[in-house]
């Protein structure tokens, strides 16, 4: 189990913490790192990643974000920004109207084969997020498919991702292919994950299970007074090399030295002289 690891603030954030580090990957396999920001001025200004996606879950406040692709837009809380960096994109993460943005960043490894993949924007808002019902359960689906519902964000490899809201007392199954990795982040209450205690902040793991073809993770939640919010995400491990560094995650060293002469060489597109979102709302 992983305690999300208090940095505090820095030039860009107001609070950070991790909530799991990028110290050993092949642990993690195919999630890189979960980053927790609490930020209002200046944000993540105009950056540049390759070679992984980025799945942004806005906790609370309201974060706008743009891109060099021509995207633009603002999420609220429970809306969430799929991005595929692929072969190199330059984007932008603020909080709206410089207020405040509270957001779980998670970084998701590409294959080999995908890394060069063309970069694309994906927002899953709440008019269009697909949602699984149970007594005292809302589940989110974001990626994957729960039961007979299908998350709408599309993806390079095999993932499911949700954010369950479980009342007090109230418990849920949740089938998990056998071959994929799965990791439970307790956003806030506290959660019986798979039979242990796990409380905010805290990250349960469970790794691949050979033999058979699904698994059942049992989620419930104590007595309490309020909902438990769980962010559970599982996929299939990669079982490749990876090399970090800085905005890139590629497989050798080589490859990411190219995807900095690639970004100084303007490769990448021009950094933006966008706009910020106009304060209509």
């Amino acid at each position: 189990m992983d305690k999300s690891q208090h940095l505090g603030p820095d030039a860009q954030v107001d609070d950070k913490a991790l909530a799991f580090a990028p110290t050993d990957p092949a642990l993690t396999d195919p999630f890189l790192t979960m980053a927790e920001d609490w930020f209002s001025s200046p944000g993540f200004e105009w950056h540049p990643h390759r070679g992984l996606e980025t799945v942004t879950l806005v906790v609370d406040g309201v974060l706008e974000h743009g891109d060099n692709l021509g995207h633009a837009g603002a999420l609220e809380p429970g809306e969430v920004q799929w991005m595929t960096a692929g072969k190199g994109i330059i984007h932008r993460e603020l909080a709206y109207r410089n207020e405040h943005a509270h957001v779980l960043q998670l970084w998701l490894n590409l294959p080999r084969t995908e890394k060069m993949t063309d970069s694309r924007y994906q927002d899953l808002t709440r008019a269009a997020m697909r949602h699984v019902r149970a007594p005292g359960v809302v589940l989110d689906i974001h990626a994957g498919t729960v039961g007979d519902v299908t998350g709408t964000a599309q993806t390079h490899q095999p993932v499911q991702g949700l954010v369950a809201a479980i009342d007090p007392l109230a418990s849920y199954e949740l089938a998990v292919p056998a071959e994929h990795r799965l990791f439970a982040h307790v956003i806030s209450g506290r959660a019986l994950i798979g039979g242990r205690e796990v409380a905010a902040g805290q990250t349960g793991w469970s790794d691949p299970v050979a033999g058979v073809d699904e698994t059942v993770l049992h989620l419930a939640v104590p007595d309490g007074d309020a909902p438990t919010r769980v962010m559970v995400y599982s996929g299939t491990p990669l079982h490749e090399p990876v090399a970090f560094g800085g905005p890139f995650v590629m497989n050798s060293r080589t490859e990411i030295d190219e995807a900095f002469r690639d970004f100084r060489s303007g490769t990448f597109g021009p950094v933006p002289r966008q706009a910020r979102l106009a304060y209509d709302r």
